[in-house]
């Protein structure tokens, strides 16, 4: 089912994410299921090959909130019904838009999605993953100031015979608030994603904080070396209630670029 639609944007706080109060009910799920967990009622394992007590499931990605920037619809504009949405480079905008391109360290990311019921085991073959990020600055287009013309670092990928999609683009920024992080949605199909339905899951990917200190040193992400400083995935509204299965892992350097990976269990 679709998320609810946010009926507004607060423009005196920085709130590409709204934390806390915003995110309560999924919050408070999780934290639920951690308390169950705690309790040997619910295992909270991952992809690593461990199963439940009945040895057919693993835990599914964390849901998480979409913020108040998902362009799918649910907060005004829809960019998912737009010609040239599914790409896999991501760092130019597309169609009726300004025309611009995003800047900074180039980034790979590779998601796979997989059937948690299988036990993580079995690829899911032809689902799609949109995603989407803030740029270098730290905005997001659509709706910050600036690059409400643009459509750029958003896209949709269909999962390969791997379940896996990949998505060219740059190295987020860190804005005030919030840990760096990347947005995504997982439907059953490209026709859900296109249209803007039937979401099978909405999360968060987080990345460590050793790469963000290395890519913050770079040029023009000065903005969010002081951001990073004030923050940690502990403390982060949105992580702080547990990330390792959202944490991607990145090899690479500022030189030739990140790869970043994360599997996807819904």
């Amino acid at each position: 089912m679709r998320r609810p639609q946010h009926d507004e944007i607060h423009e005196h706080v920085h709130e590409h994410d709204r934390g806390l109060s915003y995110d309560l009910p999924v919050l408070a799920r999780r934290r639920m299921i951690r308390l169950m967990a705690g309790a040997s009622l619910v295992p909270l394992v991952g992809c690593s090959g461990e199963h439940d007590s009945a040895g057919s499931a693993c835990a599914t990605i964390p849901e998480e909130t979409a913020g108040p920037y998902p362009g799918d619809g649910s907060n005004g504009v829809n960019v998912l019904k737009e010609s040239g949405v599914v790409r896999g480079d991501i760092r130019k905008s597309f169609g009726d838009s300004a025309g611009g391109t995003a800047g900074g360290v180039p980034l790979t990311v590779t998601l796979t999605v997989v059937d948690a019921d299988s036990g993580c085991g079995t690829p899911k073959k032809g689902a799609a993953v949109y995603l989407w990020h803030c740029d270098r600055e730290g905005r997001y287009s659509l709706y910050t100031e600036g690059v409400t013309d643009e459509n750029y670092l958003r896209g949709v990928q269909e999962t390969d015979e791997k379940g896996q999609v990949t998505f060219t683009s740059v190295f987020p920024g860190c804005y005030p608030g919030r840990w760096p992080h990347i947005h995504f949605e997982v439907y059953g199909g490209l026709a859900d994603a296109t249209a803007a339905t039937d979401i099978t899951s909405t999360s968060q990917l987080a990345f460590p904080k050793d790469v963000c200190d290395t890519v913050y040193a770079t040029e023009g992400y000065a903005a969010s070396v002081r951001n990073l400083a004030s923050l940690s995935l502990e403390s982060d509204s949105i992580f702080r209630d547990g990330y390792d299965r959202q944490l991607a892992s990145v090899k690479g350097g500022v030189g030739a670029g990140y790869t970043a990976t994360l599997t996807l269990p819904v």
